[in-house]
C-alpha cells in the first residue's frame, strides 16, 4: 500500500476509534440520566473509564512496542475497547454499580492505545520528512474532528433512538476501527521472547525516555499542566453561560472551541505542515491562554464565542506540535511508549481539572476561566524554561544510549 493510501487508512481508523472515545463522555452520562433519572452515576462511571489511563499507559505502550504483529495488537485492543462500550450500553442502570465500574475500568485500560498508541503509527509507516509532518497535522485534525462529531453524534442518537442505542452505535464505530486496523501497513517485528522482565524493562525505559529527553520532558510537563485547565473548561463554559443569563449555550462555546481547533490543525496541514514545532507549541499555549482571558472579559456572547474559537485554533496548533515533538525526539524503539505515556498523563490531568472545578471552584465562572487561561500562560513559561535549562542539551544522547542498551 502506498504512503498516501496507508495514511488515509490510518486516519479513518483513528477517526472511528476517537469518535467513539469522545462520544463516551456524553453518552454514558446521558444513559445514566435516562435509566436512573440521575446523572451522578454516569459521572462516576466516566471517572472509572478515565482513571486507568495514567496507570495503563506505560504498560500499553510497552506491550504495543513488543508486539510481533502490530496490526493484530491494535485490532485486538480496539475490539476490547468496542466490547467495553457495548457492555456499558447494556449494564449501566441494570447491573450493580461495582460491576459497571469494573467494565468501565477495563475499557479505560484500552484508552491509551486509542489516543497515544495510534498516534505513534504514522512515524512507523512514514519516514521523517514533510509527508510525516503532514500526517501528524492531519492526525491532530482527526482528534479535533472526533471532538466535534463524537459528542454531537451521541447526543443526536440519544434523542432519536435512546441513550442505550447511542452508546451501542459508538461501540460499532470502535469495532469498525478494529476492522480497519487489520489492514494498516505495519510490518511484523522480529520474534521476541514473551519475558515479563523484558516487558517491565520496556515500561521503565519508556518512562526514562520521556523524562530524560529535554524536549519530551518539556512538552509533557507543559501539556499536562495545560490539560488541568482544559479538563475544567467544559464545566466552566456551562457556568459562564448561566452566569450571563444564557443557560444552555455553554455547549455552543465548547463547539466553537472544538471547531476552532479543527480549523487550526487543518489549516496547518494544508499551508505549513513543516512549521517549527517548538514555535507552534509556544504559540499554541500562549495563544490559548490569551484567547481564554479575552473570553473571561468578553462583554457579549458573540465576543465570547469568537474568543473560544480563537482559543481552539491555538489548541489545534499545540496538538500538532505535541505529536511532532514526540515523533521527532522519542527513541525509535520507545516511540509507542512515549506516545501512550504522554496521552495518559494528559487524560489524567484533565480528570483532575474537572474534579477541581467541581469541588474547589472560585464560585465565579469568569474567575475560573481566567485561572484556566493563566494555567496555559504558565505552561508556556514552563515549556520554555525546561527547554532552556543549562546543561540539558546532552541529556537526550545520554538517555537514548542507555535506552538502547
Amino acid at each position: 500500500m502506498s504512503g498516501l493510501g496507508g495514511t488515509r487508512l490510518y486516519l479513518a481508523t483513528a477517526f472511528c476509534a476517537r469518535t467513539a472515545e469522545e462520544g463516551m463522555a456524553v453518552g454514558v452520562v446521558m444513559l445514566a440520566a435516562q435509566r436512573l433519572d440521575d446523572a451522578t452515576q454516569g459521572a462516576v462511571v466516566l471517572a472509572a473509564w478515565m482513571a486507568p489511563h495514567v496507570l495503563a499507559a506505560p504498560t500499553a505502550g510497552a506491550l504495543a512496542a513488543r508486539a510481533r504483529r502490530p496490526r493484530a495488537f491494535y485490532s485486538v485492543a480496539l475490539a476490547g475497547f468496542a466490547a467495553a462500550i457495548a457492555a456499558l450500553s447494556m449494564s449501566v442502570g441494570r447491573l450493580p454499580l461495582p460491576a459497571v465500574l469494573v467494565i468501565a475500568a477495563a475499557g479505560g485500560c484500552c484508552g491509551p492505545v486509542v489516543s497515544g498508541g495510534l498516534s505513534s503509527l504514522p512515524a512507523l509507516m512514514l519516514g521523517p520528512g514533510p509527508e510525516q509532518d503532514r500526517a501528524y497535522a492531519l492526525d491532530a485534525s482527526v482528534y479535533n474532528a472526533a471532538g466535534v462529531v463524537g459528542p454531537a453524534a451521541a447526543g443526536s442518537a440519544a434523542a432519536a433512538v435512546g441513550s442505550g442505542a447511542a452508546l451501542a452505535a459508538l461501540a460499532v464505530a470502535a469495532a469498525a476501527a478494529a476492522v480497519l486496523a487489520c489492514a494498516l501497513p505495519l510490518p511484523p517485528r522480529p520474534a521476541a521472547r514473551p519475558d515479563a522482565s523484558a516487558v517491565r524493562g520496556d515500561l521503565i525505559a519508556g518512562l526514562v525516555a520521556v523524562w530524560g529527553s529535554r524536549e519530551l520532558r518539556a512538552i509533557t510537563a507543559a501539556t499536562s499542566l495545560a490539560f488541568v485547565g482544559l479538563g475544567a473548561l467544559t464545566t466552566t463554559a456551562v457556568l459562564l453561560a448561566d452566569s450571563q443569563r444564557r443557560p444552555g449555550t455553554g455547549g455552543w462555546l465548547m463547539t466553537a472551541f472544538a471547531a476552532g481547533a479543527l480549523a487550526g490543525s487543518l489549516a496547518l496541514a494544508r499551508l505549513r505542515p513543516a512549521a517549527d514545532p517548538v514555535r507552534l507549541a509556544v504559540t499554541g499555549l500562549a495563544g490559548t491562554g490569551l484567547a481564554l482571558a479575552v473570553a473571561a472579559l468578553a462583554p457579549g456572547p458573540l465576543t465570547c464565542a469568537a474568543a473560544f474559537a480563537a482559543a481552539g485554533v491555538c489548541d489545534g496548533l499545540l496538538l500538532t506540535a505535541t505529536l511532532r515533538l514526540r515523533a521527532d525526539h522519542a527513541p525509535p524503539n520507545r516511540r509507542t511508549q512515549v506516545f501512550t505515556i504522554g496521552a495518559g498523563l494528559k487524560v489524567s490531568a484533565a480528570a483532575l481539572g474537572a474534579a477541581l472545578v467541581g469541588g474547589a471552584g472560585s464560585g465565579s465562572a469568569a474567575w475560573d476561566l481566567a485561572a484556566i487561561a493563566a494555567l496555559h500562560i504558565v505552561a508556556a513559561v514552563v515549556y520554555a524554561g525546561i527547554r532552556r535549562r543549562p546543561g540539558s542539551r546532552k541529556e537526550p544522547t545520554v538517555i537514548n544510549e542507555a535506552v538502547r542498551r
